[in-house]
């Protein structure tokens, strides 16, 4: 395509982009950041000038990232043992501490990082800083195949949040930094805990009445019985969609969280394709965006 030709594509995106732009001015976008869209290279740096991009556009972006494989490499340098149960890592005291310098730490100023390399100003915290996530124990039980009766595990130093104070993001985001928050949280008791990334980032988004929580998976969205994506679903649909199967097994607390976001005060939360390039700007910036979108 001659020069020509390329300017006026790319003058057609813009002008096609426009009034996205306009509806997004000022919203608080929550991301969760994770999977292989955080593994590989050339996605992650993507990622990093997408969310710069937002920023400069007027977007308030807010992101919260995961670590899972990061922290089994520690874990097996280190030479402990780990084991999940229902998805959740079962984390002792010495896991809880290696959890926390691999998320806190090593990966959270590696995503602040790409973001900073793109233009923009990201700083990186974790639940414990500002008071930000207050969390409690996770309780779960599960049945004893023998006995039949219901008895409750002990998942170690694994967390829920209990209470959201969004202070200190609000002090970040007004001052033109992007939070990048590391699922960190810490107890009325001084405990540290380990909190599922997902979790974390629907009870800030419902927290903070983003008007939207992007959760960047490894699918391109929920599926329907023939495998097709659904554009979008209310409350009650998620619910038949558990309730009937349609909805089965990781998508389910993906799903959950969305629900839980949204029902505290996100105007609507997007289980969208990391995986794809650009995907952030492809859900926000398009007609229908490409995900499933959950909302009241």
């Amino acid at each position: 395509m001659s020069d020509a030709g390329t300017a006026q594509q790319q003058a057609e995106i813009l002008a096609q982009a426009l009034p996205f732009l306009r509806r997004y001015a000022g919203a608080t976008i929550v991301v969760k950041y994770g999977g292989h869209a955080m593994g590989e290279e050339h996605l992650a740096r993507m990622f990093g000038s997408d969310i710069a991009l937002l920023k400069q556009v007027g977007v308030n972006p807010v992101v919260v990232h995961g670590g899972g494989p990061q922290i089994n490499a520690m874990l097996k340098r280190l030479d402990i043992k780990s084991s999940f149960i229902d998805g959740l890592r079962v984390t002792d005291a010495a896991t809880v501490e290696a959890v926390e310098m691999v998320l806190a730490g090593t990966v959270n100023k590696h995503v602040a990082g790409l973001i900073n390399q793109a233009g923009a100003l990201a700083v990186g915290i974790c639940g414990k800083d500002g008071g930000l996530i207050r969390a409690r124990k996770v309780e779960r039980t599960r049945k004893n195949p023998e006995t039949g009766a219901m008895e409750p595990i002990d998942l170690g130093f694994v967390g829920e949040p209990e209470h959201v104070d969004v202070r200190v993001i609000h002090a970040l985001t007004g001052a033109g930094l992007i939070p990048v928050i590391a699922p960190v949280g810490v107890g009325a008791d001084g405990q540290t805990y380990n909190i599922n990334a997902d979790t974390v980032a629907g009870a800030i988004a419902g927290a903070l009445g983003a008007t939207r929580l992007l959760m960047l998976t490894d699918v391109p969205g929920v599926l329907d019985e023939n495998k097709q994506m659904i554009p979008e679903m209310t409350l009650e649909t998620v619910a038949a969609g558990i309730a009937s199967g349609m909805i089965s097994g990781g998508m389910i607390p993906k799903v959950e969280n969305c629900v839980d976001a949204v029902q505290r005060g996100a105007k609507g939360a997007v289980i969208l394709d990391g995986r794809l390039p650009h995907a952030c700007l492809l859900e926000l910036f398009t007609d229908g965006g490409i995900g499933t979108i959950i909302r009241a």
